[in-house]
């Protein structure tokens, strides 16, 4: 399987196909609650919020094995740290896509200053940024599929 390319002009361009009334084909998320998790995602991989592994170190360690791999990541899935009921904090779909914006930004400017930096994801311990890149990848071709954004 093939995943999204880490680039901000080619997430611009598939959002371009997004409106607030896009339904998913699985899963309740609405389009802007999507654009939002996504959003937390690129935080957790800046090392913003309060992120604390939440499997054995040695577990963490098979887990991010996955993440070399061509394999998708599950439909429905549910993980602790992405709730459902999350409450919306932009007031609209553009506004939440603003935000992605400048938080991928943000993140790639960060990333320039501090390449050796590490952020832990609950699943996979601590991450480097090609590690994360591969999280995003796999992540937002997820959620881009779930709205039928990518094939």
């Amino acid at each position: 399987m093939s995943f999204i390319e880490t680039d901000l002009s080619t997430f611009l361009e598939v959002f371009k196909n997004l409106d607030a009334t896009t339904k998913p084909l699985w899963g309740n998320m609405s389009a802007q609650r999507m654009v939002e998790h996504l959003t937390d995602g690129i935080n957790m991989s800046r090392g913003i919020g309060d992120h604390q592994l939440t499997v054995p170190a040695e577990k963490a360690e098979q887990l991010r094995q996955f993440l070399h791999t061509d394999k998708p990541m599950a439909q429905n899935i549910q993980v602790p740290f992405a709730l459902p009921d999350t409450a919306l904090r932009n007031a609209d779909l553009d506004d939440a896509i603003d935000e992605f914006t400048i938080t991928w930004v943000d993140y790639e400017e960060e990333q320039e200053l501090e390449p050796e930096k590490l952020a832990v994801h609950p699943f996979y311990g601590n991450l480097t940024r090609e590690e994360w890149m591969k999280v995003h990848a796999k992540h937002f071709t997820h959620h881009f599929k779930q709205f039928g954004l990518m094939e």
